[in-house]
């Protein structure tokens, strides 16, 4: 009878007991489902928003600051689009935002990470030194700087976030691997003929991994509060697309009046970023973890 199948029980308990962690903790599931429908109304947008159609150009100056009603849930803004279909609209800027930033920052942090903790001397100073000169520029300061040089639009204010974003990612694995470095176990692997690469990918980046998932779901939310910030201030996306950001900067010239302008796109942005928060925290508790 062969064993070679049978299934490991301590990685079964781990994973069962981590699982287990995270579905008892209520924050963690509401946060989940939260992500989940904000991901949900993203992708099918243009099937559950009621006037497809406001997403762009268009004007209905007789529903012009039309208050909340069964026609339009949200109200109207300034020139008559169903603010309902913006911001469901806009939750696809948000995330996009967030997958264009951290596709980038997270790999790139987490590989200058590996190098600098892994391997000492050289490398590691000027990896850590780039590193700390980066972090010590205000994130903001950047991000205006750049988004005043060049044209606001959304690849203009993603490459302004991931240019210093990276760093914290950098900063973090640099601090797991460099622990990890130092155990018996790979110093075990370099007796035994393992390569440089089989040591990072195969044993020290699997033990990253769990630091890293939480730390790119907690900066989900920041991306997303980052980049309304850049809309706000007219740095972000350009009209007519729906951003959150920009649609509170164009309502609160209405305020008190008309406070649905505000209040809506508002609440989606505190929505999104509470349940990445959430989710976040409740990995970070499955995986028993600081990030």
């Amino acid at each position: 009878m062969s064993l070679a199948a049978a299934p490991e029980p301590q990685t079964l308990t781990t994973r069962y007991m981590a699982w287990y962690r995270f579905t008892r903790n209520p924050a963690a599931v509401i946060g989940g489902l939260m992500v989940v429908s904000v991901v949900l109304a993203a992708v099918f947008a243009p099937l559950i928003a009621p006037y497809p159609d406001h997403v762009g150009a268009v004007v209905d100056f007789r529903n012009r600051h039309a208050p909340p009603s069964a026609e339009h849930w949200f109200g109207t803004d300034k020139v008559g689009r169903d603010i309902l279909t913006r911001v469901v609209f806009g939750f696809r800027v948000s995330l996009l935002l967030v997958i264009g930033v951290l596709g980038v920052a997270v790999p790139v942090g987490a590989a200058l990470g590996l190098l600098a903790g892994y391997f000492s001397g050289l490398v590691e100073r000027i990896i850590t030194g780039f590193t700390n000169v980066m972090l010590a520029i205000p994130p903001l300061v950047m991000a205006l700087a750049i988004g005043n040089v060049l044209e606001p639009n959304l690849v203009n204010a993603m490459l302004a976030i991931t240019l210093l974003w990276w760093t914290w990612h950098a900063r973090l694995v640099y601090r797991v691997s460099k622990s990890i470095a130092m155990e018996d176990y790979i110093e075990a692997a370099r007796l035994a003929g393992a390569s440089h690469w089989h040591v990072l990918t195969r044993e020290i980046l699997p033990n990253c991994v769990s630091v890293i998932s939480v730390k790119t779901t907690l900066d989900a939310a920041f991306v997303i509060l980052f980049g309304a910030t850049l809309s706000f201030l007219g740095l972000g996306v350009k009209p007519p697309t729906p951003d959150l950001g920009s649609m509170v900067a164009d309502g609160r010239q209405f305020l008190p009046e008309m406070w649905w302008g505000v209040l809506a796109p508002g609440f989606a942005i505190f929505y999104a970023t509470l349940g990445f928060n959430l989710l976040g925290d409740g990995l970070r508790d499955m995986f028993d973890v600081e990030a």
